[in-house]
């Protein structure tokens, strides 16, 4: 549904940045959080089955935020939810390194998710806004940046990994810059009558064979990325091992290459059209992941990451980008639905590679990553949905 964006909403570019800003931070946030993954499993000496049990508590918590963010958008806007949730992320950074059991670690990992889930939503229905007051395809950009935060997160994490820092004071250092530089991208976001839509709209989604698609597409590309990002130094530092300071490299890798692909993508989309886009990108993941797992080589596992990086890139700001163009329905609800459906993927499938690493170990549990990738390539007629 296009929304008509009052005159005295402000400048459109004011708004842009501050996105942009979010999305930047949401990175930086996560990314520092995955690299420091390995150390609290050291710290609770846990099994990778016993690690991928406690990050299913964030595929809980994200599962339950993303369709309640989605109702709350509608009904008051997405910026007040930006504001409160992106706070509630930055220091739901803290309690997963006070954890001293799996059975605390859990609930912790439940509010992180929770507050990750809940900023997605919210933040890409104001993208969608600012999108369509721009007129032109602008939704990759945005996310350009988050990779750009996974990105500083990871390459800073990896080196304060090295240096011997702890978990607890690294972790607690970023909550308190994404907190601050929170409350300074707040004022310029777009206000609550660029997006409400008031008690008339529907809550929910409706399931349509549409949303269904992108669902379905972004479940299957988010999967991967979550693989990527709780499992990629762990398959470094512990299958191929390179140490820590390597292994904080295979998520840098990946998101440097996410980042560019998406500076590019507004552009490639326009030229290409979006599912062409797509289905190149899924082979592209399929292909260069797949190889470099074979290989088992540390080089060749970066080259692999930067490869389904490039590759994941654009497809799941293509699917919000078709979702918040629904007709007949409000943005925030229809991207809760895909949102869903996509961090399903993404906070889920990091626990299931931890279960299928316990039987195939975890290269061959990586390869799961590769079928979706493949499986990608087939469904790209999705993001076409209006």
């Amino acid at each position: 549904m296009r929304v008509t964006i009052p005159e005295d909403t402000g400048a459109p570019y004011a708004a842009r940045l501050a996105v942009l800003g979010v999305f930047f931070l949401n990175g930086l946030a996560l990314g520092s959080w995955f690299v420091r993954i390995p150390a609290v499993q050291d710290n609770l000496e846990l099994s990778e089955g016993l690690l991928g049990l406690a990050l299913l508590g964030a595929a809980v918590g994200a599962m339950v935020s993303m369709p309640v963010t989605g109702a709350l958008t509608s009904r008051f806007g997405s910026r007040r939810v930006v504001g409160i949730t992106a706070l509630l992320l930055s220091f739901s950074l803290i309690p997963p390194t006070l954890a001293p059991s799996l059975a605390l670690l859990i609930p912790a990992l439940v509010l992180l998710g929770a507050a990750n889930g809940a900023l997605d939503v919210s933040m890409n229905s104001q993208a969608v806004v600012v999108e369509q007051q721009y007129g032109r395809p602008i939704m990759s950009s945005f996310h350009a940046a988050f990779s750009f935060g996974g990105l500083a997160g990871a390459a800073t994490g990896g080196l304060v990994a090295s240096a011997g820092v702890g978990p607890l004071p690294h972790l607690s250092a970023v909550a308190g810059l994404c907190a601050v530089a929170t409350l300074i991208a707040y004022r310029p976001l777009l206000p609550a009558s660029a997006d409400a839509v008031g008690d008339g709209a529907p809550a929910f989604a409706r399931p349509t064979r549409a949303l269904l698609g992108l669902g379905v597409i972004s479940f299957c590309v988010l999967l991967g990325e979550g693989a990527m990002a709780d499992w990629s130094a762990v398959y470094l530092n512990d299958t191929l091992a390179t140490g820590p300071g390597f292994a904080a490299a295979g998520y840098a890798a990946f998101s440097l290459a996410m980042a560019f692909g998406r500076l590019f993508g507004d552009r490639l989309t326009e030229r290409l059209g979006p599912a062409v886009l797509v289905r190149a990108c899924g082979a592209l993941a399929a292909i260069g992941l797949g190889l470099a797992l074979a290989a088992g080589q540390p080089y060749l596992a970066l080259l692999g990451f930067a490869c389904a990086g490039a590759g994941f890139s654009i497809v799941f700001p293509a699917a919000l980008s078709a979702a918040g163009r629904t007709e007949g329905m409000a943005a925030g609800p229809a991207l809760a639905a895909v949102s869903t459906a996509g961090y399903t993927g993404f906070l889920i499938g990091p626990p299931v590679i931890g279960f299928a690493a316990e039987l195939l170990g975890l290269g061959g549990a990586l390869y799961i990553v590769v079928i979706l990738s493949a499986a990608i390539v087939l469904l790209a007629g999705a993001v076409r949905a209006k």
